[in-house]
């Protein structure tokens, strides 16, 4: 499949999203139809994923769009060219991440979002975890990096202290 291909489809999905959650449909369940959750399934993406940036994008218009597509591809890449198409077969529960108030050289909340990045790559995260949470966004700002520049950068790290370091220099701009 095409990126223009699989972009347009995400586009289709995400705004018929839109659609059905201002409509009543607000659970993941009752959002996709049979065939989008195929699609979805294809390039690595869960309904509860989706559901969530649709949920807080109506809530408090973020993430955008684009975002969550570039977010979206960086997981397809991964999906498809690291993990060979298939799903995570370990789940990462809430309570095995760092906790809200860790820190790692001074910075509050790093290691828990380099644990969900990690999560989000492999497919682990669970139902009622959410990379680019209401808590992860406002740290990111807080740093001038963007969802998809710190995914893309835990992807390319070969450790937690090169995505600290790259954090580190950030912040200070």
């Amino acid at each position: 499949m095409s990126e223009d291909t699989w972009q347009n489809q995400f586009k289709t999905i995400y705004d018929a999203a839109l659609s059905r959650y201002s409509a009543g449909r607000q659970t993941p369940v009752s959002m996709f139809e049979v065939e989008e959750v195929a699609f979805l399934s294809s390039i690595g993406c869960t309904t509860q994923e989706l559901f969530d940036y649709v949920e807080d994008y109506i809530h408090s218009s973020d993430p955008s769009y684009q975002d969550v597509l570039e977010v979206t591809a960086i997981r397809r890449d991964f999906f498809i060219n690291q993990l060979g198409g298939k799903p995570a077969t370990e789940i990462v529960q809430t309570h095995q991440l760092p906790a809200k108030s860790a820190s790692v050289e001074g910075i509050r909340w790093l290691p828990r979002i380099i644990a969900k990045a990690k999560a989000k790559l492999q497919g682990q995260l669970s139902e009622d975890l959410m990379y680019g949470c209401g808590g992860d966004r406002p740290f990111l700002r807080s740093v001038n990096i963007t969802l998809p520049e710190f995914l893309a950068k835990v992807r390319d790290s070969k450790s937690d202290q090169e995505v600290v370091d790259f954090v580190k220099n950030r912040s200070a701009r």
